[in-house]
C-alpha cells in the first residue's frame, strides 16, 4: 500500500505504507485501527496518522474466501458506528462452471464483526460486488457489480443497487431479476423467484470498481451534490470497447433520478488500438476533490471545479 502525503501546494510525496500483503483492494480505518482486506483474510494494524511506515506484522481479524482463480478483489467499507466490516467476495467462475463447492461464501457481501471477526452472508447472489459505499441520505448500503459474461456485447448489463440484508440478487440462476440464464446446471426457478432487480443499470461489460457518494463537501459544480461517481474500468468482453470513464449519476430521494453524466473520459485513443487509462479506485480529498486511481497510467488524477 503507498502512502501519498502533502508536502507542499501541489507536491505529494509518496511512501511504501505497507508491504509484504496478498492482493490487498479494500482498506478501512476505524480510530486508530487500519483494516485492509487481502484475498485471503482481513488484516488489522495500529495506525498512526503521522507515520509514513507500517512495520509490525499485524493481525488477521478473519479469513475470507482465497481461492484465487477468477475474482480476488475484495472491497471493504466499515459502519458508521465502527462496529463491523461490509466486505465484496466476488464469483470464483463467470456462471458456477467450476462447480458450486468452490462458491462458498462467494458472490455476496459478508459482515464482520469487528470485535471477535466472526462473520455471516449479508447479501448473496451478488456476481462480483467490487466497491461499497453507504448513500447518505438514507443510510443504506450500495454496491458496483460485475455481472457475467459470454452471453453478447450487449449482456449482461452491470449495476448499481442497493443491497438488502439477506437478499439474493440472482447469480448464477439469473440476472437482472428473473431472466433465466439458460447455461446454468442446475436450474433454480425457487431461487429466481426470489432475485431482486438491482437499482440502476450501467451498461454491459463496463466493469465498474469505484464507487464514491457525492458529500455536501464535493468540490464539483452543483451538478454534482447528489448522487453516486462511478467508475468505469472498461471490459476485455467487448467489442467495441465500453467502459473507462468516470460517470455520475443524480439521485433523488435515495434512489438514482436520471441518466449518467460524464465526468472524465478520453483512457482511450479515438481507434480504440491504444490504451491511456483505467479508472479503478474513487474517494474525496480534504478539500472535497474527487480521487481517480488509474492501474493502467498508474496514476492518481484529482479532480476539482476551479
Amino acid at each position: 500500500i503507498t502512502l501519498l502525503r502533502l508536502v507542499a501546494d501541489g507536491q505529494w510525496k509518496k511512501y511504501k505504507f505497507l508491504e509484504h500483503l496478498h492482493s490487498p483492494f479494500g482498506v478501512q480505518l476505524i480510530g486508530n485501527h487500519l483494516y485492509v482486506a487481502n484475498t485471503n483474510n482481513i488484516m488489522k494494524y495500529h495506525y498512526d496518522e503521522n507515520a509514513t511506515q507500517i512495520t509490525d506484522q499485524g493481525e488477521e481479524l478473519s479469513d475470507l474466501p482465497d481461492t484465487v482463480n477468477h475474482h480476488w478483489t475484495k472491497a471493504l467499507l466499515a459502519s458508521k458506528d465502527g462496529q463491523k466490516l461490509y466486505v465484496g467476495v466476488g464469483s470464483n467462475s463467470n456462471i458456477t462452471e467450476n462447480g458450486l463447492a468452490i462458491e462458498y461464501r462467494r458472490a455476496t457481501v459478508l459482515e464482520v464483526d469487528v470485535a471477535t471477526g466472526a462473520s455471516r452472508i449479508f447479501a448473496s447472489g451478488i456476481r462480483n460486488p467490487t466497491g461499497l459505499q453507504w448513500e447518505p441520505e438514507t443510510g443504506k448500503l450500495w454496491t458496483i457489480v460485475n455481472e457475467r459474461d459470454e452471453i453478447g456485447a450487449s449482456l449482461v448489463p452491470d449495476y448499481l443497487t442497493s443491497v438488502q440484508e439477506k437478499g439474493f440478487y440472482g447469480w448464477p440462476y439469473s440476472y437482472y431479476g428473473q431472466h433465466v440464464d439458460e447455461r446454468v446446471r442446475p436450474q433454480r426457478p425457487d431461487l429466481v423467484a426470489k432475485a431482486i432487480k438491482p437499482d440502476y443499470a450501467l451498461s454491459s461489460h463496463v466493469a465498474p470498481l469505484g464507487l464514491w457518494f457525492a458529500s455536501n463537501t464535493t468540490q464539483l459544480s452543483d451538478q454534482f451534490k447528489n448522487g453516486a461517481f462511478v467508475s468505469n474500468h472498461g471490459s476485455w468482453n467487448r467489442d467495441p470497447l465500453n467502459g473507462y470513464n468516470v460517470i455520475f449519476i443524480p439521485f433523488k430521494n435515495g434512489k438514482p433520478n436520471g441518466k449518467p453524466v460524464n465526468v472524465v473520459q478520453g483512457f482511450y485513443s479515438k481507434d480504440e488500438k491504444t490504451l491511456y487509462g483505467a479508472p479503478v479506485g474513487l474517494t474525496e480529498d480534504k478539500s472535497g476533490a474527487l480521487l481517480i486511481a488509474d492501474d493502467v497510467g498508474n496514476t492518481v488524477w484529482r479532480v476539482y471545479s476551479p
